[in-house]
């Protein structure tokens, strides 16, 4: 018998090995290598290697198929349930949309990807809208701003080359308690990671306002690094204002994280994307209070 599977859009550009392991989570590497290699799997009838990369409509023809031999192991379904208002605000927070990618203005006090069997996370919330959706990139917990998700394998790719690359400029706005010593500069830092490593970071920072000892600060990451911004921040003697982990003054023990992922920019497919976000009530509420309040779009601009 000889099963016959159209590859669909988003599979485009995955290894047949890889594809193959998708589609029957019972075959092992070594089944697939040696059943490629001896043509009982082939592509468009066309002996090919494991790395060959699966196009739209190719044509993947298993031959001697078995159900025996080529099944799925029963993956555990994601048991969380998702309430109807937190749905709607996910679907509230999104500020763009196309074929390709959503990009979502994320509110604080929710998880980008959680481990929690009971907490809900925007990874949660989008895998019960499509198993094609993913995850590109992450921001801490109480970070709001800019998020993307991409919607199919094919765009999870590209924006995995374009963050590896750094062609993707971030730009975070941030309110901190100090104000750094020098207003301008970029910052060459090691920092530990989750495996206690150290890593090279690079950030560059410019304060836009200061007032009362309180600095109203741009930063833009070069690397991607966990915490960065807030151990950077931190580091020049600023923490951010609502920071438990890195700032260890009481004094704003009650407000919310002063951080957020303002401004996005890249080329996706040929064509330019510029985002910028919406500043949460709490932001934009201390900012005033404390006579820090800008308009942020000659400074964003004077900073690229």
């Amino acid at each position: 018998m000889i099963k016959n599977i159209k590859v669909k859009e988003f599979d485009e550009d995955t290894r047949i090995d890889r594809w193959l392991k998708r589609q029957f989570t019972s075959l092992t590497q070594n089944f697939i290598e040696k059943n490629l290699r001896k043509g009982k799997i082939t592509v468009n009838n066309k002996k090919i290697k494991a790395n060959y990369k699966v196009i739209v409509d190719d044509i993947i023809n298993i031959h001697e198929y078995l159900e025996t031999k080529y099944y799925s192991l029963t993956k555990k379904i994601n048991k969380k349930i998702l309430p109807v208002l937190l749905l709607k605000k996910f679907k509230n927070s999104i500020i763009y949309q196309n074929s390709d990618f959503i990009i979502i203005n994320k509110w604080n006090g929710i998880t980008t990807q959680g481990s929690s069997k009971i907490e809900i996370s925007i990874d949660d919330i989008i895998k019960k809208l499509s198993k094609h959706y993913n995850l590109v990139h992450r921001l801490d917990k109480d970070t709001s701003g800019l998020l993307i998700i991409a919607k199919n394998l094919k765009a999870t790719k590209l924006f995995a080359k374009l963050f590896k690359e750094q062609t993707i400029t971030k730009i975070y706005i941030a309110l901190c308690q100090g104000v750094p010593k020098n207003l301008n500069s970029i910052v060459r830092l090691e920092i530990k990671n989750k495996i206690h490593h150290n890593v090279k970071t690079i950030t560059k920072y410019s304060v836009i306002k200061k007032r009362n000892k309180i600095s109203l600060n741009l930063f833009k990451p070069f690397t991607g690094k966990t915490h960065q911004i807030r151990v950077i921040s931190k580091y020049l003697n600023c923490p951010i204002i609502g920071d438990r982990k890195y700032n260890s003054s009481h004094k704003y023990k009650l407000e919310k994280l002063k951080l957020n992922a303002y401004y996005l920019k890249f080329h996706f497919n040929d064509k330019k994307y510029e985002f910028k976000s919406i500043l949460p009530t709490h932001f934009l509420n201390f900012m005033k209070k404390n006579n820090l309040y800008v308009k942020f779009d000659k400074y964003i601009y004077n900073f690229l």
